[in-house]
């Protein structure tokens, strides 16, 4: 059961994965504006909350293209934070980092956030101020290569469109600001951990399409498929996989393992609801004592 977030466009093109990510956390940002500041106090916190986080710190000069290590690091991660600051456009490493970001979030359905660090969120979504400037300075520079900065103006359109934190100067403590975006990441973080499905999946990703045409997430209905068959099969292999690739579609969801053997007890049930609420809440721990008390709050709460 689960709340959905945005329509999805077909699955069909999504291809199933069983690779783990390197890192929970890729921080893309302007160094000369942040790394010492906000995005090095923001950097300490997730590292300290337990989150695995991809933090670029060679501030050197760069070559002309951006390095394969810091892409691998992009496509390795669970969800990219990007921190929009002054002069994060006059950086065409910073612009190249994002249309990277995008395109991970296009075919991987990778997590993106955006923090707005005392700019406004229309100057970046219009492209104005700051950010008009430095892409006009771009487009001078690169007059015989247009599609490199129209890439860079769709890309920072789609990034200034997801939903994110402002920090307006002089409106809020940063520290609770920096606590206010840990809270948050680190339910998304632990929520979007994928289920192990096994160890050797072999022919794995045809059942998941199937499934997936079956499920048709995005759809204008609510759809309910079961998997049929003897024990030991692959039915919960398969359950598994599909989970782990539609889970990021939607603002919350469960997976409830061995409903039927837990279910047989009063206790079982009791424990499953408490489960069920506790995991779509973000871990935030209820007392459910009875089943039909039960029943009721999730009515109220889903």
């Amino acid at each position: 059961m689960a709340t959905q977030l945005r329509a999805s466009s077909s699955f069909s093109s999504v291809p199933f994965s069983t690779r783990s990510y390197t890192h929970d956390l890729f921080l893309s940002f302007r160094g000369e504006d942040t790394r010492y500041t906000f995005t090095g106090h923001l950097h300490r916190n997730l590292v300290q909350r337990g989150i695995n986080t991809f933090l670029d710190d060679d501030d050197l000069p760069r070559g002309e293209e951006i390095s394969e290590a810091l892409l691998r690091a992009i496509e390795g991660s669970k969800l990219s934070l990007i921190v929009f600051s002054e002069n994060y456009a006059s950086s065409k490493w910073c612009l190249e980092e994002l249309v990277h970001i995008i395109e991970c979030r296009r075919s991987k359905n990778q997590m993106v956030r955006p923090i707005f660090y005392k700019v406004d969120p229309s100057d970046v979504r219009h492209q104005r101020g700051t950010f008009g400037k430095a892409l006009a300075e771009h487009e001078r520079r690169f007059q015989d290569d247009k599609n490199k900065v129209s890439r860079w103006r769709a890309a920072l359109l789609e990034a200034a469109n997801l939903s994110g934190w402002h920090f307006p100067s002089g409106h809020e403590y940063e520290s609770k600001f920096i606590d206010r975006i840990i809270k948050e990441i680190s339910a998304q973080v632990i929520k979007h951990s994928p289920l192990n499905v096994a160890k050797f999946p072999v022919r794995i990703e045809s059942r998941v399409q199937d499934m997936l045409e079956l499920l048709d997430v995005g759809g204008s209905d609510v759809r309910m498929v079961g998997i049929w068959g003897s024990g030991g099969i692959g039915k919960t292999t398969i359950a598994k996989a599909v989970y782990n690739t539609i889970a990021i579609e939607f603002e919350d969801s469960c997976f409830l393992e061995n409903v039927r053997e837990r279910s047989v007890t009063h206790e079982g049930l009791v424990n499953l609801q408490n489960s069920l609420l506790s995991e779509i809440q973000g871990g935030k721990k209820l007392n459910i004592i009875n089943v039909n008390k039960g029943i009721n709050l999730l009515r109220q709460r889903l």
